[in-house]
């Protein structure tokens, strides 16, 4: 999950962060990261994770024994229980990999973890600049909120986006099978 984070990071963010956090960021720290909130498991946390296999390696290239991590999601009951009951934390695909529907796919897995957790509504907080937010208004999520958050030493405006019900969510993603 480390090298998919770091390479989702410095493809969407590309241009609106720094340029030396993106290369510094590390992909044995970010995976140590999600290591630890997968163990913890608090507040319903869970990971939904992509994998692709040599047989759908794009070609000419060579996936990891055990497969390679081209996309994950995760999430569990939210931060701020004062916007939404659900969150989804995190939602990355390697860009090779965009425009397969692993995405949709991701995002009907967590929807349906958090409908599980008996979470009425969901929410995503995206940077405003980066360009992948539009996912989220396609698959029916609507902002609620923004906020200006300070990474990598600089201020960057987010925005919370919603769906209430979390239903919604499950119906804007279907046709959609989870990931395996």
């Amino acid at each position: 999950m480390g090298l998919a984070h770091v390479a989702a990071w410095r493809s969407a963010y590309a241009g609106i962060l720094p340029e030396t956090y993106l290369t510094g960021l590390s992909a044995v720290r970010e995976a140590a990261s999600y290591q630890r909130g997968i163990a913890a498991r608090q507040n319903g946390h869970a990971a939904f994770v992509a994998i692709a296999g040599e047989a759908d390696a794009p070609e000419g290239s060579r996936t990891p024994p055990g497969g390679l991590v081209v996309g994950f999601v995760t999430g569990g009951r939210a931060r701020r229980p004062e916007m939404s009951e659900g969150e989804v934390e995190t939602l990355y695909v390697l860009d090779d990999w965009r425009e397969r529907g692993l995405g949709r796919r991701l995002m009907r897995a967590m929807a349906a973890h958090l409908h599980a957790l008996h979470c009425r509504n969901a929410l995503v907080w995206v940077l405003a600049d980066n360009p992948s937010r539009w996912f989220y208004e396609r698959i029916g999520g609507r902002t609620v909120a923004r906020e200006e958050i300070q990474v990598a030493g600089q201020q960057v405006m987010q925005q919370a986006m919603l769906w209430d019900p979390v239903e919604s969510l499950l119906a804007a993603t279907a046709g959609t099978s989870s990931p395996g």
